[in-house]
């Protein structure tokens, strides 16, 4: 699977996501795109919604926050009011990643932001955890024949099957489910990362993460476990506020989650059991057998005479049995290693 020229598989894609962390002020969303780039993100990610998109303006109780969440209190409509990206900023925004050399792509909540992104020939789609049961939108998505990555922050094991079944009802077999824990922050201990291999294994597609718990554990560990896409939401500075500051990363803690999940990448390498030319010099400072005390010509080997040590230069340990009591034929000094021809 390819997204514009970045392979999936061959090295992890790091998006940060924007989100509502811009302000409403185009120069600050410019500026994060910059200092996503210079932390080391691959990909710059935004949404495409508007409060009307999305939702209706009702202050009943269906439409108001509470439970918990950052936002309790307040109604739909005024949260996605504040948190949404103008879309007349999105080409121009588009522009300026791809001239800093970034993938740019978005998550559309309704046909026409997918109509919308269509004209601006996204590479690819992002389907957010809460509209994982919108199946007719994720068959218009998939339909546009580029790669959907598929948030299961609120799924069923189910939900997740008919999202991957809508997709392929299309056509389109690029697919990535991001894990992902819908709670803003996260706790590290719902995490669950085990689940992202075998998510890969049920459905015969991609996996990563889009994660939102604080710091950079997390991400890392999902490198390990086979993530090919990494999302982490990232703010210029948390001093900007707005909705997803709190469980943001700033360029600095960024950057270490970059050098942090190239370097786990690096660890991973591949499987590999090849003699290596360290390997093989390492080796002369692995066991052998050596005399440990004089021995004379006739005397019998024994394990108070002989022992396995280190260096190497001697038998290995594994012929230890072989050669007790077999008579030395001729003196071996202390610190001499055991070979054959001195016994028989």
């Amino acid at each position: 699977m390819q997204i514009e020229n970045f392979h999936i598989g061959e090295q992890v894609l790091i998006v940060a996501e924007m989100s509502a962390n811009h302000g409403h002020n185009i120069d600050i969303a410019k500026n994060t795109i910059k200092a996503a780039k210079e932390a080391g993100a691959d990909a710059i990610k935004i949404q495409t919604y508007t409060a009307d998109t999305l939702t209706i303006k009702c202050d009943n109780e269906y439409f108001k926050l509470g439970g918990g969440t950052l936002w309790d209190g307040r109604t739909l409509y005024d949260l996605y009011s504040e948190a949404y990206t103008p879309w007349e900023w999105q080409k121009e925004l588009q522009a300026y990643a791809h001239e800093l050399g970034m993938i740019f792509f978005s998550t559309p909540f309704d046909k026409t932001a997918v109509d919308f992104l269509k004209n601006l020939k996204v590479p690819a789609y992002k389907i957010a955890s809460f509209e994982i049961t919108d199946i007719p939108l994720i068959e218009y998505v998939a339909a546009q024949g580029k790669p959907v990555m598929i948030s299961t922050g609120i799924a069923a094991l189910s939900d997740i099957e008919e999202a991957v079944n809508a997709c392929t009802r299309m056509g389109n077999q690029q697919i990535i489910l991001l894990k992902c824990t819908s709670s803003y922050p996260a706790p590290i201990a719902d995490a669950n990362l085990k689940t992202i291999p075998n998510m890969k294994e049920t459905f015969g597609v991609e996996t990563g993460l889009s994660d939102h718990t604080l710091g950079i554990t997390v991400p890392v560990v999902s490198v390990a476990l086979g993530a090919v896409v990494i999302e982490k939401h990232f703010i210029l500075d948390k001093a900007i506020g707005g909705p997803d500051a709190e469980f943001s990363l700033e360029a600095a803690e960024f950057r270490l989650m970059v050098k942090a999940v190239r370097e786990a990448e690096k660890a991973l390498g591949k499987i590999s059991y090849e003699m290596t030319e360290n390997k093989r010099k390492n080796q002369l400072f692995g066991r052998s057998l050596f005399a440990i005390e004089d021995i004379n010509a006739g005397d019998l080997l024994t394990e108070k005479n002989i022992r396995s040590i280190r260096p190497a230069g001697g038998l290995p340990p594994k012929y230890l049995n072989d050669i007790i009591d077999k008579p030395a034929l001729r003196n071996i000094k202390k610190g001499t290693p055991i070979t054959w021809d001195i016994l028989y």
